[in-house]
């Protein structure tokens, strides 16, 4: 009788309750099949739905960092009932898996922190040239998800002469406490980017693709200008070099088309005409090099520029042709004019006439005028008388 009344009153209540505080007051604590926390324990409120006054209540230690455990529904029923928290509606779920999130740092998160703390410092370069090397292995590293701010440099140390560092940085927190602190050492040295040789190369050798790779080596170890990669393909060394050598610019030069002592074919040409002879190389010469060659048939330097392998050019415009010798002459007597492109390729090739062939050198009569010489009628002396 009373258990009904009771009832009655119960019913007539939630009756006159206004419809927001009548599903409040009915609503029961539900469990979650997925939990996420930030913090290192767990809470009731994080596990249940609805947990009134008992959500505050820690009931587990977290996973750690970045991690995700698991606990099944009695652990988390036989948890809750010793909290005095009953009539938690489980649904079909079986088991609560409880994650903890984290800041992740990578290694070259880190890297690059320190780095851009040295950067244009100490006597150091661009941030993407130092190269860093920690003292312990630095793998990747989780936070606590509050801290969610940069990586800040609060105190920097280097020595240039050896190459070590010593950096501490603070990152501050979303729960403004103290913010946590890091400090890591190394060493930090400056690097460029260079070709290397692959094998042992002779002088004589032009580089190929396989002889040459790009590694990052030490700025001390490269002296002067390094050189690329594709700008050493194709060329020659100034010098033997051994497998692992770096290259500096000053160490390639052009490859050698034209070797001294060598046969070569010289090339006359002038507008409208085109001839070859054979020659002898006197110098070296690279692509475009002005070198001299000694023409085999008329025995004559010339200079001329290398225009292929075993191939000098000289150029009509550029190249004065030796004249035949001349005969002294007169006043009376015009100059010779000055021969055309075919026979100043033809001087070029001809041998130079001998002293005998000069002195036999006749002039015609016909250019020569008749002197004129005036008669002189001389006194006579006068006769002696005996």
């Amino acid at each position: 009788m009373i258990r009904t009344t009771l009832a009655s009153i119960s019913t007539l209540l939630l009756l006159a309750l206004p419809a927001a505080a009548a599903d409040e007051f009915i609503a029961s604590p539900a469990l979650r099949a997925s939990v996420t926390v930030t913090a290192d324990v767990v809470r009731i409120g994080d596990l249940i739905e609805n947990a009134g006054s008992a959500a505050l209540i820690p009931v587990y230690r977290s996973p750690d960092l970045g991690t995700t455990g698991t606990l099944t529904v009695g652990q988390v029923l036989s948890v809750l009932r010793a909290k005095q928290v009953i009539g938690v509606t489980t649904g079909d779920i079986k088991e609560v898996q409880v994650t903890r999130l984290a800041r992740t740092l990578a290694s070259k998160d880190i890297q690059n922190a320190v780095t851009a703390a040295l950067e244009r410092r100490f006597g150091l370069g661009e941030a993407a040239n130092i190269t860093v090397t920690f003292d312990r292995s630095v793998a990747e590293m989780r936070l606590d998800a509050s801290n969610t701010g940069a990586l800040e440099p609060v105190g920097t140390r280097y020595d240039a002469r050896s190459g070590r560092f010593d950096i501490a940085f603070e990152i501050a927190n979303d729960t403004h406490v103290a913010p946590t602190k890091l400090r890591f050492t190394g060493t930090a040295i400056e690097t460029v980017e260079v070709a290397v040789l692959t094998r042992d190369i002779d002088r004589a050798e032009l580089l190929k693709s396989s002889d040459v790779s790009l590694e990052r080596r030490p700025k001390t170890e490269v002296t002067g200008e390094p050189a690329t990669r594709d700008r050493s393909i194709g060329m020659q060394l100034r010098r033997p070099m051994r497998a692992g050598t770096p290259l500096r610019v000053a160490d390639i030069v052009k490859p050698d088309f034209v070797l001294r002592d060598q046969a070569v074919t010289i090339i006359y040409q002038v507008p409208g005409l085109y001839l070859t002879t054979r020659g002898k190389a006197i110098e070296n010469g690279a692509e475009g090099d002005t070198v001299s060659v000694l023409n085999l048939q008329s025995k004559r330097t010339l200079t001329g520029v290398v225009t292929g392998r075993g191939q000098v050019t000289v150029q009509g415009g550029s190249q004065s042709a030796p004249m035949a010798p001349a005969v002294e002459q007169t006043s009376s007597i015009k100059r010779d004019e000055v021969p055309p492109a075919a026979a100043l390729a033809q001087s070029l090739i001809q041998k130079p006439a001998s002293a005998a062939q000069i002195a036999q050198a006749q002039i015609p009569e016909a250019q020569i005028p008749q002197a004129q010489i005036p008669q002189v009628r001389l006194p006579q002396a006068p006769a002696k008388s005996e």
